[in-house]
């Protein structure tokens, strides 16, 4: 647990820092809204193609953050970084999708998941799904818990339900809706859904895509329905909202909005590009600012601790997360993400972003961007831009970026001339000073928080894992695909690739 003892000092005293609400006040309810596979591609964040005016008007009534980037491009690494306040990296959780088989992760003994310190503090604790437009507030909510997907064992009773309609009169509670978002575009019936609750459906005429995409029928009626999707997720905000307003909640109610990571594309989820790790965050409630824009860096490990905050809470030293409420701490300079493993798929990226630079680190750079993933590859996006990739039809940059045998070691962009990270100046003479410091920076923070990918996953860990995957659904050509892509990662990983 060294990185988070190193860590301990400096978060020590900040941890005892007044809070933004005492322990003698009565506390507010605190609901967080957590979105799937979703970048910022909200109106209030400059979406052009859509109108999304539930999430607007929370951001009009609180305060937006213009530079928030999660800690991993997938869910459940993210979410398990997110429950904790600390790096996944750091507690051992940065394998997505690890610790469900035979080998099981077990969190640092002192680390603790908020919702059982929510608890403690007096609070009914609650994860439930998307809000029903028919449901029954009164209906005391059940035990189905929402989405969790964290990476390490946990005892479910840090939840006493998943609706706060089951607390007790007058309780606080910390209520997580959990929605599909992006996800949403892979479900038949999404069309007809935003067709008949929106009125409309989006026009794939009306896309407009990242020049690393190509603008194909596929990929335009791909993002076409994600962004549909962004608007159903705008909806259910609206039903949530509403909820606690005829409840007469709302004034007491702090509402936290946030996604989990970027789109899920080919330099999206997954990846440390801005497309993967920059997502929406909005606070709105008592003791929030109204009509703010934030442009502090802020990560989704930020939760935890700002939870606590509001609720009156100690926050503990081990967190490595922020209190965003606390302004009198300096600002960050730099917010650090880590891709490792996802499903059968090895993979070991680290990366830095300040306000002007990004710097990756490929460590397995002999292997390609899009390495063979039964997940990723199932889908219809993957499918086609690997079509028009043996079909010649990309152009120079598509290829360069999406299909290259091999990645460069290092990756380096300046963003405020290239935001969309398309001319790596790795190896530019003119930027090698700041391709040191972003190297050290990056090696430094992997030191001082103890990151866990430094050492390789064992073998054991990965069959174990692997099992899993292998056992769940039926076979056929997918079976068959997944059991390839475990033999040909065993593969490179005996070359050193």
């Amino acid at each position: 647990m060294r990185g988070i003892m190193l860590l301990s000092l400096a978060f020590i005293f900040y941890g005892l820092m007044p809070t933004a609400m005492s322990a003698e006040s009565t506390p507010p309810n605190i609901v967080w809204i957590f979105v799937d596979d979703m970048s910022a591609n909200f109106s209030c964040y400059g979406e052009k193609t859509i109108k999304t005016p539930a999430v607007d008007k929370l951001a009009a009534e609180g305060t937006r953050y213009t530079r928030a980037f999660v800690t991993a491009p997938v869910c459940s690494a993210c979410r398990s970084a997110l429950i904790t306040g600390c790096y996944q990296t750091t507690i051992g959780a940065h394998h997505h999708r690890s610790g469900r088989g035979e080998m099981k992760i077990n969190l640092p003994q002192e680390v603790v998941p908020l919702p059982k310190l929510m608890q403690a503090r007096g609070y009914y604790t609650a994860i439930g799904g998307p809000p029903s437009k028919n449901a029954n507030p009164a209906g005391k909510g059940g035990k189905q818990l929402g989405k969790t997907d964290y990476n390490f064992e946990w005892d479910k009773k840090i939840y006493d339900g998943n609706d706060y309609a089951g607390r007790k009169p007058g309780q606080p509670f910390f209520m997580q809706y959990m929605l599909q978002g992006g996800k949403l575009r892979h479900n038949k019936t999404l069309v007809a859904r935003a067709a008949k609750d929106l009125g409309s459906n989006t026009k794939s005429d009306d896309v407009t895509l990242p020049p690393y995409y190509p603008r194909d029928k596929v990929l335009l009626d791909d993002w076409a329905e994600y962004l549909d999707a962004a608007r159903y997720t705008d909806y259910e905000v609206a039903q949530i909202v509403e909820r606690l307003k005829s409840e007469g909640l709302l004034d007491s109610t702090v509402i936290i909005f946030m996604t989990d990571h970027g789109i899920s594309h080919a330099r999206g989820k997954q990846f440390l590009y801005d497309e993967g790790i920059h997502v929406p965050l909005i606070l709105r409630g008592p003791g929030i600012k109204a009509g703010e824009t934030n442009t502090n860096f802020a990560q989704q490990i930020d939760l935890a601790p700002t939870t606590l905050a509001i609720a009156g809470a100690q926050i503990p030293s081990w967190m490595q997360g922020r209190n965003l409420l606390y302004t009198s701490l300096a600002p960050r300079d730099a917010v650090y993400s880590a891709r490792d493993r996802c499903d059968e798929t090895m993979e070991h990226l680290r990366s830095v972003r300040t306000e002007r630079y990004k710097y990756i680190r490929n460590y397995l750079n002999e292997r390609p961007h899009l390495q063979p993933n039964a997940y990723k590859d199932g889908k219809e996006i993957v499918k086609r831009l690997r079509e028009l990739h043996s079909q010649g039809k990309l152009n120079e940059l598509q290829e360069k970026l999406l299909f290259a045998p091999q990645r460069p070691p290092e990756e380096l962009y300046d963003l405020e001339k290239d935001p969309q990270e398309l001319n790596n100046l790795a190896a530019d003479p003119a930027h090698a000073e700041t391709l040191a410091l972003m190297r050290k920076k990056l090696a430094e923070w992997e030191s001082s928080t103890n990151d866990q990918g430094r050492k390789s996953e064992s073998p054991a860990q990965y069959e174990s894992d692997m099992a899993v995957y292998l056992g769940e659904g039926e076979g056929g050509a997918k079976k068959q695909q997944l059991r390839a892509n475990i033999e040909q990662n065993k593969h490179w990983a005996k070359e050193g690739k």
